[in-house]
């Protein structure tokens, strides 16, 4: 069997569960909030909670690292994604606050557990130069994937309610994780994952990294919406109309970014992206215009996307026995930030909004500075395995 065709194997495997997990997942993110106070009659503080609960299973992640004692690595990606439809199938099932915490933890454990495997398979059998184009290439069908379930849910709620839609959208990850069971497109010819959290000195950077990339994310998450609303008045369908153009960009720009990794090395792409980052929030902060800010909310999803930087660093870095375990601390590090951010972010917004905003530019800088510590050389390494 060539290398060509392992790989193969492997990419239209991880293609599968991209597409099945990414429908189920934007579906429920698509029909939650309305579900939750049309029908389970949550307030806000109730949502809280749920959003906090599904904060917990990223924290946990390193523990996917000890289940790949019992379980091979793409034997649990399937699983997990079979677990997050399950998840996603039961929400209409329990319209309470009870029955939405445990769907939400169901659902989570097996989108961060999937997350985390799949970024360590792809890591792990693509190449130095393979990796970010195939990764860009899965954030691309991911976007797609979005804006389809997107169009499919408006057409989908004129005729069913919401117990049938979580069920239908859950279905279909379930099928697609069981189904990939019985599948094995794994390879005997890689390096043996070390099978217990490793934590090492000389890959302090990518930690670092990794805890400024998830502290950003959740100010944005937490934030960049609620400003729109709250500040700028927008409605529902302005919302939407964000949500669509956001992924219709990625779609096009994820290979695009994937392709500048090779070309320009981890540097200078996550160069771009702290500086792109540090104005963004800068905007945020200081802006009085609508448009503008709308504008800025799809320069940040773009320039998100420029974070793949810093796990191809880490493929670079790494010991090939080291990935698995990489990417399952890599997970727990970036929602570390989860759990104090939201909260203390909430506190500061009362204070004045705007210093949330300058929080997140300095967090910007402090990454601008220490992405200069990579070195530039990397980009003409070639492939451990």
């Amino acid at each position: 069997m060539t290398d060509d065709f392992k790989k193969r194997k492997m990419y239209l495997f991880l293609l599968v569960l991209v597409i099945c997990s990414g429908a189920a997942f934007q579906g429920w993110r698509t029909l939650l909030n309305n579900f939750a106070v049309e029908v389970a009659g949550l307030n806000g503080l109730d949502m809280g909670v749920v959003q906090s609960v599904r904060e917990i299973p990223g924290f946990l992640a390193l523990l996917a690292i000890y289940m790949i004692l019992f379980i091979s690595e793409h034997r649990l990606a399937a699983l997990s994604v079979a677990v997050l439809g399950l998840g996603v199938g039961l929400t209409g099932l329990l319209p309470s606050l009870p029955g939405l915490v445990f769907t939400t933890l169901l659902m989570s454990f097996g989108f961060h557990y999937y997350e985390t495997m799949n970024q360590s398979l792809t890591l792990q059998y693509f190449s130095h130069t393979q990796a970010p184009v195939v990764m860009g290439r899965l954030r691309s069908v991911n976007a797609l994937t979005n804006v389809t379930v997107g169009g499919a849910i408006y057409f989908l709620a004129r005729v069913l309610g919401y117990t049938e839609m979580f069920a239908l959208l859950g279905g279909v990850a379930v099928a697609a994780g069981l189904w990939c069971l019985t599948l094995d497109p794994s390879s005997k010819d890689l390096p043996p994952q070390v099978k217990k959290m490793t934590f090492r000195k000389r890959y302090w950077l990518y930690y670092a990294l990794t805890f400024l990339s998830g502290a950003r994310r959740q100010i944005f998450v937490a934030f960049a919406v609620y400003l729109l609303v709250s500040k700028f008045g927008y409605s529902i369908e302005q919302v939407t109309a964000l949500f669509v153009a956001n992924n219709v960009i990625n779609y096009f720009a994820n290979p695009i970014i994937g392709r500048s990794i090779n070309r320009f090395g981890e540097r200078a792409v996550l160069t771009v992206e702290y500086t792109s980052l540090t104005v963004i929030f800068l905007g945020y902060a200081l802006t009085e215009s609508a448009v503008l800010a709308g504008a800025l909310y799809i320069l940040d999803n773009i320039v998100f996307n420029f974070a793949i930087g810093i796990k191809t660093f880490y493929q670079k870095i790494a010991d090939p026995q080291d990935i698995a375990s990489g990417m399952a601390v890599g997970f727990t590090i970036n929602h570390i930030a989860a759990v104090v951010v939201p909260v203390s972010g909430g506190l500061i917004w009362l204070a004045d909004y705007r210093l949330v905003f300058l929080v997140a530019a300095a967090l910007s800088l402090v990454s601008l500075s220490l992405s200069q510590l990579i070195p530039g050389q990397l980009r003409t390494n070639g492939p451990k395995t």
